[in-house]
């Protein structure tokens, strides 16, 4: 009986972990379509990206239905713990990052609707390639408990962050030279502002990753004794406060 007990909780452990990498492709999936049609002005892919979110949503309610009976129904052995926890935490983040790709799905209708085109939109491109592959990459530690591979991804957020900086003041130029451009402007801002949060999320199910190996609370850390920490080695003196 214990036996199979056992072969059952690790069945549905097994599930719940799949089910989560298969929400993460169809996320990832979301946020490249939603900047091809915000480049291209395919509304085809603006109703596709709306109908994953539907399945993303579906997926989360089932994965948390599945996490909650595991956590219920059995005594969960340290490890296995973690990785419950680290699903249960990434799926939250995963499903925000769904929400932010049907965000610039929706704007980029908005854009070709009123018939506006704008001349930064080509920069966002090589942003939103860094983010899908953030989510990408999440994905690839998470599935093979590379804590190595997940501090790459909180040092790639940094890379995110200075892009988004960098397109803010590009359009804040670009709003000054030309007035005409502030309400199109803002839309702009809008996305870029939607792209950088999918980055920290990304970010965040880097940091689950981690602890979900090391067994290490990385959050609040700075990247250098992250990469430290997924590495298992110890961090050296006096750098609590080093920034990078």
């Amino acid at each position: 009986m214990i036996e199979h007990t056992n072969k059952q909780f690790h069945s549905d452990l097994e599930a719940a972990r799949s089910l989560f990498l298969e929400m993460g492709g169809i996320v990832e999936s979301m946020v490249r379509d939603a900047v091809q049609a915000l480049r291209t002005g395919d509304m085809a892919l603006v109703d596709q990206v709306r109908d994953r979110e539907k399945e993303v949503n579906r997926l989360e309610n089932e994965i948390d239905e599945r996490i909650t009976n595991l956590i219920a129904r059995n005594q969960p052995t340290a490890i296995d713990l973690r990785l419950i926890l680290s699903i249960s935490k990434m799926l939250t983040d995963m499903e925000r990052c769904g929400d932010e790709a049907e965000r610039i799905a929706k704007m980029a209708r908005r854009l070709y609707d009123n018939n506006l085109e704008y001349e930064p939109v080509i920069e966002l491109s090589h942003m939103a390639l860094s983010v899908t592959t953030m989510i990408h990459d999440v994905l690839d530690a998470f599935a093979r408990q590379d804590a190595v591979h997940a501090a790459t991804v909180v040092r790639h957020d940094k890379n995110v962050d200075r892009e988004w900086k960098g397109s803010l003041r590009h359009m804040i130029t670009y709003m000054i030279e030309d007035p005409r451009t502030i309400s199109l402007s803002i839309d702009m801002i809008f996305i870029t502002r939607a792209l950088e949060r999918i980055g920290d999320h990304a970010k965040n199910m880097a940091e689950r990753v981690i602890y979900m190996v090391r067994g290490d609370d990385v959050r609040h850390t700075n990247v250098k004794n992250v990469e430290r920490i997924a590495r298992g080695e110890a961090l050296e003196e006096n750098e609590g406060d080093e920034l990078i």
